[in-house]
């Protein structure tokens, strides 16, 4: 039977508190939605020696959420009928980009945007720049003609719709396909194509002076930049338009995407147990509900974004502090997920 308590800021206070105090950045946002009531709790200051509140219109790195995003680009350029799932990557690479190799020209955009294709976690050509910058800034300075030479020399660990391995070269790659299958870049075209239906008005594709600052170990550290990569991990966005975006997954048929929404939510390859994934988000089903849901991290930045339909429930949680292995916000956020929708059920 479906709760009547309509205290939703209560349920968020002690979790906030305790985020809070876990995070290695001076700023926490826990917001979530309960059927029609939304709650948002904030926590300290967008950057360390400022006096300024942050609030729920703070932008914060998304990190890996934001491939939750180009996954949604994805379905509505299929609902569209300008690319398909089915269609392969070498369809929208230019020529001079093309694998060598005739088993990369088997991988599909549906590969790529459920981390199925067979591709390491980042391209193999990154590898070597990224010692310099790691704990800062690891993807800047990754340029387009890097990722095309990459792509030349894919060479697929497994064969691509076999298994699942996390892979930021393959959304990435994605989101630039997308872009070149619509003749446009990839800030301008999820902007246009996914923000602007939904109403998202805070959301960036690239840096913004109005985001936080980022934290590693209570040090700052620079905006994050991702270029070629930027479809994995670029986007920036506030908890009120983080709250529109989550409802806008509850309640596709109040959205002009209604279609794409829904082809986002539908499980597409086995992982473990009770554990799927859809177009990029994770699923994971229990007895009376499921449970869909994301994380991300930048150096700077920790998030997570879970929802359930059945419950009518979603959380959001912002810091701007850095992930660690000893990290409490996202096993938090993911832990009011599951107790506000057993409590709606």
């Amino acid at each position: 039977m479906t709760s009547t308590r309509t205290d939703l800021a209560g349920w968020l206070d002690a979790p906030s508190r305790a985020m809070a105090a876990a995070s290695h950045g001076p700023a926490t946002v826990l917001a979530a939605l309960w059927g029609g009531e939304r709650a948002v709790a904030c926590h300290g200051t967008p950057a360390w020696h400022t006096d300024t509140a942050v609030n729920a219109h703070t932008l914060f790195e998304l990190g890996s959420v934001t491939k939750t995003f180009t996954a949604l680009l994805l379905a509505e350029m299929a609902v569209r009928g300008e690319v398909g799932y089915d269609d392969p990557i070498t369809a929208y690479l230019p020529p001079g980009a093309l694998p060598r190799r005739t088993a990369a020209e088997s991988i599909t955009l549906a590969h790529l945007a459920t981390h199925t294709g067979g591709l390491p976690r980042v391209p193999t050509n990154l590898l070597l720049p990224m010692v310099s910058t790691w704990w800062t800034n690891p993807y800047a300075g990754y340029r387009l003609h890097d990722l095309y030479r990459a792509t030349t020399r894919i060479r697929p660990r497994y064969p691509p719709g076999t298994r699942v391995r996390y892979s930021n070269f393959g959304v990435g790659l994605l989101g630039q396909l997308l872009a070149n299958a619509a003749g446009r870049d990839y800030p301008g075209l999820v902007i246009d194509r996914v923000c602007h239906p939904l109403g998202l008005t805070e959301t960036r594709a690239v840096a913004d002076p109005g985001c936080a600052s980022g934290y590693r170990r209570a040090q700052p550290v620079p905006p994050w930049e991702m270029d070629a990569l930027a479809p994995a991990g670029a986007l920036r966005s506030s908890a009120t338009d983080l709250l529109r975006y989550l409802d806008a997954q509850l309640h596709p048929q109040s959205t002009p995407l209604t279609d794409a929404l829904r082809a986002v939510q539908m499980p597409r390859a086995a992982v473990r147990g009770k554990d799927s994934i859809c177009l990029v988000w994770n699923h994971r089903a229990f007895r009376r509900y499921e449970l869909f849901f994301h994380s991300g991290a930048t150096r700077g930045f920790t998030v997570f974004l879970g929802f359930c339909r059945q419950a009518d429930v979603g959380v959001i949680a912002l810091t701007n502090g850095s992930w660690t292995r000893r990290d409490t916000v996202i096993p938090t956020a993911y832990a009011l997920l599951k107790t506000l929708t057993k409590e709606r059920l």
